[in-house]
């Protein structure tokens, strides 16, 4: 999205409410949000709010610039980069208007022009991502302006940005639960090792794949590559029947929708259920369920650019959870990270 020479990157919308200062960022649009949680479940119409992902990207010659923002209802943390580096993290605090005075990096005239373009985006791209919240609800970020004091400010042009863009779709594991700050989590990591962008949907607690939710992805488009982590947040919510009928309508309409896109259909990543002391719990059986109709959903509609991938290859190492025994640490989502990047580049060479 672009709105005043600013590019919106990972936003539908910018959402002005009454009453409250800025424009609040939103990964999707209000028709939506407002669609979601017809059943028993709401929790996506909250989660559906999070800002994190986001991202608002900025070209300039100011030497100096300032970036101003609010966290409308929990505090949170924004970080700036310039392209790939890392410049800065800031924290938001409920409900205060604060402005980020950055200053543009010194010693990046001081090199050769070559050493700073190794990364995916040009070093001359102002990249401010909406990271992380604080407990107890979604992180909800909200733009106010852009000061460059006289300079001028441009959106990033296409050979600024990199040449692939990772659509992800999953639990809040995809969204980046557990990683310490976002540029940690796994589906950022992945596309970081693959020269890629990210467009992450993840939805914490509701990764249910509602209709709405389903024929919204299948017709975003603007994407090469999507990863579908599907199961975790349905399994003893829903039977493995409906699992499977809910599952099969979004992978088939990702890729009818989408020709000639590979579609990464990841099974659940290994989780307390997989060990249980009691190996015929209800938990234990619907993680078993759950991930062998993924396997039949694959097998059956035997689609040249549907990849199945399991989990467990990807989250290989048991003690790299955090101690909820579900959610990856740091170290998780880095392994996950390199693995799944590995498992992407073997389709797409």
């Amino acid at each position: 999205m672009i709105w005043n020479e600013l590019e919106f990157h990972n936003v539908a919308e910018l959402e002005e409410i009454r009453g409250l200062p800025g424009l609040k960022l939103h990964r999707f649009p209000k028709e939506l949000r407002d669609g979601l949680g017809k059943g028993a479940n709401q929790r996506g119409r909250l989660i559906s709010h999070a800002s994190t992902g986001c991202e608002i990207r900025f070209v300039t010659e100011a030497e100096f610039v300032r970036v101003t923002l609010s966290a409308v209802a929990e505090d949170g943390d924004v970080i700036v980069y310039n392209g790939d580096y890392f410049h800065s993290m800031h924290r938001l605090k409920a409900g205060v208007i604060q402005a980020l005075h950055l200053d543009k990096p010194a010693r990046f005239a001081d090199v050769q022009p070559e050493a700073l373009r190794q990364g995916r985006f040009s070093p001359a791209v102002w990249r401010i991502v909406v990271s992380r919240n604080y407990y107890p609800g979604p992180f909800q970020a909200a733009f106010h302006h852009v000061e460059t004091f006289g300079h001028e400010i441009r959106p990033p042009r296409q050979e600024e940005l990199p040449a692939r863009r990772l659509l992800a779709y999953g639990s809040s594991i995809t969204h980046g639960s557990g990683a310490t700050v976002q540029h940690q989590a796994y589906i950022q990591q992945t596309a970081r090792r693959l020269g890629a962008d990210v467009m992450n949907k993840g939805i914490g607690g509701a990764c249910l794949c509602e209709p709405a939710m389903a024929d919204y992805l299948m017709h975003l488009g603007g994407w090469d590559i999507a990863t579908l982590e599907l199961g975790v947040n349905m399994r003893g919510m829903f039977t493995a029947d409906e699992f499977e009928e809910r599952a099969r309508y979004l992978v088939q309409g990702m890729l009818e929708h989408n020709p000639g896109k590979p579609v990464m259909l990841i099974s659940i990543y290994p989780n307390s259920a997989d060990v249980l002391k009691n190996p015929d719990s209800p938990g234990a059986e619907n993680n078993r369920m759950f991930v062998e109709r993924l396997q039949k959903i694959h097998q059956s509609l035997n689609h040249p650019c549907l990849h199945y991938v399991d989990g467990h290859t990807i989250l290989t190492d048991f003690s790299a959870l955090a101690v909820d025994l579900i959610h990856p640490s740091d170290y998780g989502h880095t392994l996950m990270g390199q693995n799944l990047a590995e498992a992407i580049r073997k389709v797409l060479e």
